[in-house]
């Protein structure tokens, strides 16, 4: 009975052990298949800042991604811009390389300002998924790739009970401090937004105050700032290259000794690309005459406390963004018709290249001569108005330069997460 037991035991752990066996060799040789079969994968350049790539990553397993785009087979440009109702326009442009050069397209994803994160990155894989395909049935992989059919929603007439009205409304606070010094701020604003394709309409209303305190010597110092400010602007379309509409401004600035401007200002544009390629090229020129109304806390060092004053100005933008990098520049003059000698120029521009193989380089600055400044108060600002930038002061100039670069090298593939110890996306 004993040695009976003991044998049909071990023909149990016999057979448990080749069916271990052939599980693990069965799992072993669909390991070694994928391994394979990622080997011939498509390598994917996504370029993307405001993507997250662990979440793609780990969502799109049937592509090998490249931390270069020289190494890709399809070069993934990302390029945004806000959309009426406060989301965003994401454009995919898939560029084929090597052997896929004769494949191109673009595709489009809109969020909503309400989506949640989890929402829009859902959304991006989607498109992603979609532009890829062309790509993968190409590859070896394409014989284990399926694609399923959600049943279509018949087109129907929208109506929209807003009228393609969005609101936001805030109110922000912040205060800090220590022993001898405290700090507080409070930002309100409300806005209503109104954009079509042939129109948009946009109106801002905010209001900043900002308070510090210091304990110097038994001394108490107390400085503050208010600013309050209305903005309106108004677009037509007129067709895929011109447009014309306006502004209307109105303001009140301690910072600028301004107790009042009233502005309204009219102005068209003409941009050389047609405007539906703006994310990925522009040059707009754009010209504005303005008449303000000015009335100032302090008499200014032009002995005016109010003043009527006409202004024109002309600006040119220009921008790019492409598989090399992107770059940007802007020209901006303005003068005052009163008093031709008053005038100011603003350039600005940045440079962003991709070199050569994981090499980058970053370029931004910007210039201004400044020969405008109407309101200025008389008199002279305090020490500790000046060192809190609580006034405006005197000056013919302003700039700033930023430059950097950076190199990776090592492994050319970027599959893996391990959100262990944190990671992307997440505090630590």
């Amino acid at each position: 009975m004993k040695k009976s037991f003991v044998l049909n035991f071990m023909i149990i752990i016999f057979a448990c052990f080749i069916l271990a066996s052939c599980l693990y060799s069965k799992d072993e040789n669909e390991d070694q298949l994928t391994q394979e079969l990622k080997k011939t994968a498509l390598k994917v350049y996504l370029d993307c800042w405001r993507c997250d790539m662990d979440y793609i990553r780990t969502e799109v397993t049937f592509v090998n991604f490249v931390r270069d785009r020289q190494e890709a087979d399809v070069h993934v440009l990302v390029t945004t811009q806000r959309t009426g109702a406060g989301g965003w326009e994401y454009t995919l442009a898939f560029i084929g390389q090597k052997d896929y050069v004769d494949l191109q397209n673009s595709l489009k994803y809109v969020s909503n300002r309400t989506d949640t994160r989890d929402e829009v990155r859902k959304g991006l894989v989607h498109v992603l998924k979609m532009g890829l395909i062309p790509y993968i049935a190409r590859t070896p992989i394409s014989d284990y790739v399926s694609i399923s059919f959600k049943r279509a929603v018949e087109p129907t007439s929208v109506e929209d009970k807003w009228n393609f009205w969005v609101f936001n409304i805030g109110l922000r606070g912040s205060f800090s401090g220590e022993k001898s010094r405290n700090y507080s701020s409070l930002r309100g604003y409300f806005s209503a937004n109104r954009v079509t394709p042939e129109s948009k309409l946009r109106m801002n209303l905010s209001g900043n105050y900002n308070e510090s305190n210091f304990e110097v010597d038994d001394e108490k110092i107390v400085s503050t700032s208010d600013s309050e400010s209305f903005s309106g602007l108004y677009v037509k379309s007129l067709n895929e290259h011109w447009s014309v509409g306006g502004w209307f401004s109105l303001d009140s600035s301690t910072y600028s000794n301004v107790k009042i401007n009233i502005s309204p200002a009219p102005a068209v544009e003409f941009n050389l690309f047609p405007y539906s390629e703006s994310t990925r090229r522009q040059l707009r020129f754009l010209y504005k005459i303005a008449y303000s109304y000015y009335q100032y806390r302090e008499e200014t060092i032009y002995d005016k406390t109010s003043e009527n004053l006409w202004q024109e100005s002309l600006s040119i933008t220009f921008g790019m963004k492409e598989p090399w990098g992107e770059a940007s520049a802007s020209l901006e003059g303005s003068h005052y018709f009163h008093d031709f000698s008053k005038y100011r120029l603003r350039l600005f521009g940045e440079l962003s290249l991709k070199l050569f193989k994981g090499f980058s380089f970053d370029i931004d600055g910007g210039y201004s001569r400044i020969h405008d400044q109407l309101s200025l108060p008389k008199e002279e600002a305090s020490l500790d108005e000046i060192l809190l930038q609580r006034k405006e002061l005197a000056t013919n100039y302003d700039y700033f330069l930023s430059v950097g670069f950076s190199y990776t090298f090592g492994s050319i593939y970027s599959n893996v997460v391990n959100p262990r110890f944190g990671g992307r996306g997440w505090r630590r």
